[in-house]
């Protein structure tokens, strides 16, 4: 009896402890969150760049997401990466050549990731979903280059926030038109044949293959309506 006793003790005690690390933390990442909004809210507009980590240096997708960022930065942008190698490098070194911010959200992980030089303002995280609503509170576009399982991440989630009306609808683009015909076919045919999409949706995408048609196509959506969100918009994204 006193070794089931003793074994129950333990037991919580252990329960205890993990209890403990858990709640602290909580500030862990809150302290994420609230320096994220604090060193984000002023700087506007911004658009969130993502590639993959893996893109070397003389990589056409690396060149045409250089040039992308600086159009962009010129144009008024602050532009967004996960401030790592590859197109994430790429993205920040055109930002730092042009007139606004460039911004990298660095994540740690246990390889692949380094901070790359390029980095106006350098956050860094421990946490991909705080990382993740960084990317899109403070966008007014999301431009997708190549990429692998992250950048596939990235690009359902701002597709899924946008389709549920948890943010508000910004253009989402994707560059570089024969690496994505693939997985938009099968958007088309499979989960728009499936019923697990609607064909409205598709249309939530836009393709563009040269730097200056990303540009021209953000411009394009908001020059109806201008970059500020409207109140019910700024309410939503207060909810994200």
């Amino acid at each position: 009896m006193n070794n089931q006793n003793n074994s129950r003790s333990a037991d919580q005690r252990r329960h205890n402890g993990q209890l403990t690390r858990e709640s602290w933390k909580i500030f862990q990442i809150m302290a994420e969150f609230v320096e994220g909004f604090e060193r984000l809210a002023p700087i506007w507009p911004a658009v969130s760049i993502f590639g993959s980590a893996r893109t070397n240096r003389d990589d056409p997708n690396y060149k045409k997401a250089e040039e992308i960022s600086r159009l962009l930065s010129d144009s008024g942008f602050a532009v967004i990466s996960g401030g790592g190698p590859g197109i994430m490098e790429a993205v920040n070194k055109g930002g730092f050549m042009g007139k606004s911010h460039s911004i990298g959200l660095n994540i740690q992980l246990p390889h692949e990731q380094s901070d790359n030089e390029y980095q106006d303002v350098a956050l860094h995280f421990r946490h991909f979903f705080s990382r993740k609503v960084m990317f899109v509170k403070y966008a007014s576009a999301y431009v997708v280059l190549p990429g692998g399982f992250g950048t596939l991440d990235e690009l359902a989630e701002i597709l899924t926030l946008v389709q549920t009306g948890k943010t508000r609808k910004i253009p989402i683009i994707l560059v570089n038109e024969p690496f994505w015909r693939g997985l938009l076919d099968w958007f088309q045919e499979t989960l728009c044949g499936e019923g697990t999409i609607s064909p409205e949706d598709m249309d939530l995408m836009h393709i563009c293959n040269e730097p200056k048609e990303v540009v021209d196509a953000i411009f394009a959506h908001y020059e109806a309506r201008g970059f500020e969100p409207s109140a019910k918009e700024k309410e939503i994204l207060l909810e994200l």
